[in-house]
């Protein structure tokens, strides 16, 4: 196939068309099934440049866990382990620019896609990463925190006893509860305010404030569906990461893929 073009990336300067304001539409269930459709499409199309991106994902959770032990820092793995699936979203800028260049039927190459991120750096791409980025430091910080204040006396020198001091003992429930409240709302913020976020920066020049509130349109004005979106997610990430992360491998580009196209459902430009 021939490219219709060396580089798509949208101009630095957004036309009339990308000022147009942007429209929130109803996204259902069978919205949820048919990106899920498309984004399995998107990775047969291109198995192993997909692939690369959930590798590369999986690689990096693995040497993260082998360097919390290396450092001793025990009590890191698992509260590490449940957030790394925070991050996924920057993760798979790639994901959607493949996604993108499939749907308009461009042809691309591995340098196209590697280097989307270095293109997006005039644009607001890295503010998202930021607000990403800072939302797993304050996870690992808060679980930190409520160790300190309801785990003083446990003993963390092992994993084993970590395990033991955290599922076997009173103070132990405690720490699980607070936590995965705190979790389950710093988790809620994060989807909310990327779900189509990352992807619609990658898409079109606005900036990243205009884009976290539409995401969080999307999310108010489509609970039931978007939250049902956020439960495939966290058990499909949380599934993979028990497969000592190599099940990323396949589930990180899907879930990428299929993101992109539920963007495109969720969001469109309101006609003059």
């Amino acid at each position: 196939m021939t490219s219709k073009t060396t580089d798509t990336t949208p101009p630095d300067h957004p036309t009339p068309h990308q000022q147009a304001a942007i429209e929130v539409n109803t996204v259902t269930a069978s919205d949820i099934t048919a990106s899920l459709k498309a984004g399995f499409s998107d990775f047969l199309a291109r198995p192993v440049m997909s692939s690369f991106f959930g590798l590369f994902y999986a690689v990096f959770g693995i040497l993260f866990v082998w360097c919390l032990v290396w450092l001793g820092k025990i009590w890191m793995i698992i509260p590490a382990m449940v957030g790394f699936p925070l991050v996924a979203p920057f993760a798979a800028a790639g994901l959607y620019e493949m996604s993108r260049r499939l749907q308009k039927g461009e042809s691309f190459s591995w340098s196209d896609i590697l280097t989307v991120m270095a293109r997006q750096s005039k644009r607001e791409m890295g503010w998202m990463a930021f607000v990403t980025l800072f939302v797993f430091w304050v996870w690992m910080y808060q679980i930190r925190l409520w160790l300190a204040i309801i785990m003083q006396d446990a003993s963390f020198s092992s994993f084993d006893g970590f395990l033991n001091a955290v599922f076997f003992t009173p103070e132990g429930w405690t720490f699980l509860a607070i936590g995965t409240g705190a979790g389950a709302i710093l988790s809620a913020v994060l989807f909310s305010v990327t779900v189509v976020a990352m992807p619609m920066l990658l898409d079109r020049e606005i900036d990243f404030v205009t884009a976290m509130l539409t995401s969080v349109r999307v999310v108010t004005e489509n609970p039931v569906t978007m939250l049902t979106w956020a439960a495939i997610i966290s058990v499909t990430m949380l599934l993979s990461l028990a497969l000592a992360f190599l099940g990323l491998i396949f589930t990180l580009p899907i879930l990428g893929h299929t993101t992109w196209h539920l963007y495109q459902r969720a969001v469109s430009t309101a006609e003059a």
